[in-house]
């Protein structure tokens, strides 16, 4: 606590994506994201035919499709993700997605993804 008593708070942002670096991580998926001290979010556009390897990590994530479609394979199920449609995927649990279209999703994580914010994440850059 300061001397006025307010705990210290983690500063408060207003942003855009149009103004987050877009990464090209392969020619068939970029990313943005944006992370705070508990959360990330991401924005992927995944082009149709990408796949995403089976990968696993601690983080839970809860996947939100915006336009086009994801086929998950976990837990020895195939799962599709539509537009409008999510899908929560808990931590530890290996994972990979085939894109049927070209698709625009955001992945919220908790806690962040650090392996993605320290450029550790080599199954997505192929």
């Amino acid at each position: 606590m300061t001397e006025t008593g307010a705990q210290n708070t983690p500063e408060v942002q207003h942003l855009s994506f149009d103004r987050i670096p877009v990464e090209h991580l392969s020619p068939l998926i970029e990313r943005q994201f944006v992370a705070g001290p508990q959360s990330m979010l991401a924005r992927l556009l995944l082009r149709k035919g990408c796949v995403v390897p089976l990968h696993s990590h601690p983080n839970e994530q809860i996947t939100y499709i915006l336009e086009g479609a994801l086929k998950f394979l976990l837990q020895e199920k195939e799962i599709v993700v539509r537009a409008g449609e999510l899908l929560l995927i808990p931590s530890g649990v290996p994972h990979s997605a085939e894109a049927l279209e070209d698709t625009i999703d955001l992945d919220v994580f908790c806690p962040p993804r650090a392996d993605w914010i320290n450029g550790t994440d080599a199954y997505l850059r192929k």
